[in-house]
């Protein structure tokens, strides 16, 4: 009896030792998948989502939802506030197509290459009044909220205005402001709402204190008063709107915004503000194995996803068995192609030169990227490939391409040396929250909002933090020539909402926080469903690899050939394979990402929400 027991105590630890280092479909998770007939509404924080969900109760839409869950989450300092950058994908049930938000500010007046260089600066700062972009997330919200959404500005900030007055602060963010606390100090207005007890042990606010932001409040109630005073005049709802956009950029609220950013050294302008605009675009696709995979265009990382999708297709993915040695190494090797040609060629399309994303995208293109794999080992030196004979072209930039594979191949750094400030880890992952909503009509909103997050630059008396996106620019066009800082240009990020249909109908919706690491994330999200039929919560919870080996977009822009991010739970036979394919081995507990997705029950007409254990993230359906 006791031999038998020894051997079943053996043969399971040797299963255990052998199963991959994931969660497989069908193993309990550690949140329960979320249930909807009706509604689903996902963000990074549960009073956001809560703020949602009241939205949904009043009648609104997935896109009202989705608008009071980013003034919320702005509001409570998610990672982002409201001087940040919003982008999203929006399903429109009712013309079948999906539609892009392009919410970026802009580089201000001012800001150019010899501007940095001037002071002995590399890139643009990762903090301050210089590292900061022209407002977005404002205009994005206003913007989808007058072309798509059903209630007024009034009901859908009302959240916000709510928790601006006071809210019950959590712990991540009041440990963030504690941990930040010496940078915050440098900026009066910053100081001012970030350490409400100045000259106490802990200046910072603590976890369930009441976080109060008046003239936060403030600026909000304008933007409502704009709307009312519009709609007593007689106005429409969209122009009334409006009206609040117009008090935002031009108005009372850009004025002092400008003098604030302007008192502590900034170069935003009132003219950049007039001049910046929301863009409603068309945002780009792939097709893996008959789903059609949307994603924002190259002023974000998105098409990164899109490339490597293409490049796997041709792998039998599935033979190589989850989480297995071959299976990391071949997604390692994959994304290093892809974010190789995102740190090469993407960048704002509204710039010249005109990115070559027909090339990037095409399926011979990423079949020739494929042949590049060496199945046995890592490759340090992948390089950018060149599209431009996949779509008719000849590439304008062979000597900065031949550069940058000569140094690689030398086994130079193609960035410049870290600066003293942030890990380069923690600088991997900055920023971003996401938002996930979803209604019965048929609508479905996808968006990842970033910028000015903990610590940011207050803007005057306004209560805006400020954007630290120009710090994704480069300098020199030998390191990127199509995201070269010049004034009035968008900065190429890393943020990247996810919208998958099947047969024309919305099968997932996914996006996640983590600066570099999203695409990478969202990537293996997305083939945890298709590929190894995890549902939309086990897909969220279950771990992921992540590569250092592309160009940081953040910092010093370094890079870390060969390191591979893995959970603690691989096994020591996949970590010692991986080893002896040349990868340098980093660990976590969690590595999932915090992943929100939402999946569409076709047959039964529900749907299926998941949110990842990795962060605060929460959900609510009904």
């Amino acid at each position: 009896m006791m031999l038998m027991r020894s051997l079943s105590v053996a043969a399971a630890l040797l299963v255990l030792a052998a199963a991959p280092c994931a969660a497989q479909a069908g193993q309990r998770t550690m949140k329960p998948v979320l249930h909807g007939r009706h509604w689903v509404a996902i963000t990074g924080k549960p009073l956001a989502a809560t703020a949602g969900a009241a939205m949904f109760h009043k009648g609104g839409n997935a896109v009202d939802a989705a608008c009071a869950m980013l003034a919320a989450t702005s509001t409570m300092w998610d990672v982002l506030s409201w001087g940040g950058e919003t982008q999203a994908l929006i399903y429109n049930p009712h013309t079948g197509k999906v539609i892009g938000i392009n919410a970026l500010g802009v580089a201000p007046t001012g800001a150019t290459p010899a501007f940095f260089r001037g002071r002995g600066m590399p890139y643009p700062p990762e903090y301050g009044p210089l590292s900061a972009v022209t407002p977005g997330t404002p205009g994005g919200l206003l913007v989808m909220l007058a072309e798509y959404g059903k209630l007024s500005l009034a009901e859908v900030l009302a959240p916000a205005i709510q928790m601006a007055d006071g809210y019950p602060i959590e712990a991540q963010t009041a440990n963030s402001i504690h941990r930040n606390r010496e940078r915050i100090r440098e900026w009066r207005y910053s100081r001012s709402v970030m350490l409400p007890h100045a000259g106490q042990p802990r200046e910072a606010p603590v976890a369930g204190e009441i976080f109060r932001q008046p003239e936060l409040a403030a600026t909000l109630r304008k933007l409502v008063e704009a709307e009312q005073t519009a709609l007593r005049a007689g106005r429409s709802r969209k122009e009334a709107i409006q009206a609040a956009y117009d008090r935002f950029y031009r108005g009372d609220i850009a004025r002092e915004m400008v003098r604030g950013v302007q008192e502590e050294g900034g170069l935003i302008t009132l003219a950049d503000l007039d001049r910046w605009r929301v863009r409603i675009e068309e945002p780009v696709s792939t097709r893996y194995k008959g789903i059609d995979v949307y994603k924002l265009t190259s002023w974000t990382q998105g098409p990164a996803m899109l490339q490597a999708l293409n490049i796997l297709e041709n792998f039998d993915l599935k033979g190589m068995g989850y989480n297995s040695p071959r299976y990391i190494h071949t997604l390692y090797q994959a994304m290093s192609l892809a974010f190789a040609d995102r740190d090469f060629y993407y960048g704002d399309p509204y710039f010249p030169p005109a990115e070559p994303i027909r090339g990037l995208l095409s399926k011979e293109y990423a079949r020739q990227r494929s042949g590049l794999i060496n199945p046995e080992r890592n490759d340090p030196r992948i390089a950018p490939g060149d599209p431009y004979p996949f779509q008719g072209g000849r590439n304008p930039f062979r000597r900065e391409l031949r550069d940058w594979a000569n140094r690689r191949s030398t086994g130079d750094s193609v960035s410049a040396p870290p600066r003293a400030s942030l890990p380069f880890e923690e600088s991997f992952y900055l920023g971003t929250t996401s938002v996930q909503t979803a209604d019965a009509e048929g609508w479905v909103v996808s968006v990842t909002p970033s910028g000015g997050w903990v610590p940011a630059v207050i803007a005057g008396h306004t209560g805006v933090g400020l954007s630290q996106r120009m710090q994704s620019f480069v300098l020199d066009r030998s390191e990127g020539p199509f995201n070269v800082l010049q004034p009035g240009q968008q900065p190429r990020v890393t943020l990247t909402p996810s919208l998958a249909l099947k047969d024309g109908k919305p099968f997932l919706s996914f996006a996640v926080q983590g600066g570099d690491s999203q695409d990478q994330n969202l990537l293996q999200y997305f083939l945890n469903v298709v590929e190894w039929g995890m549902n939309a919560q086990e897909a969220a919870e279950a771990p992921n690899v992540n590569s250092f080996q592309l160009r940081s977009s953040f910092g010093g822009h370094e890079s870390r050939p060969g390191r591979i991010l893995l959970a603690e739970s691989t096994t020591p036979e996949v970590r010692a394979r991986l080893q002896q394919m040349g990868y340098e081995l980093t660990f976590e507990k969690l590595t999932s990402g915090p992943i929100n997705g939402i999946f569409f029950d076709r047959a039964h007409g529900t749907f299926w929400g998941g949110s990842s254990t990795h962060g605060e993230d929460y959900g609510i359906a009904w």
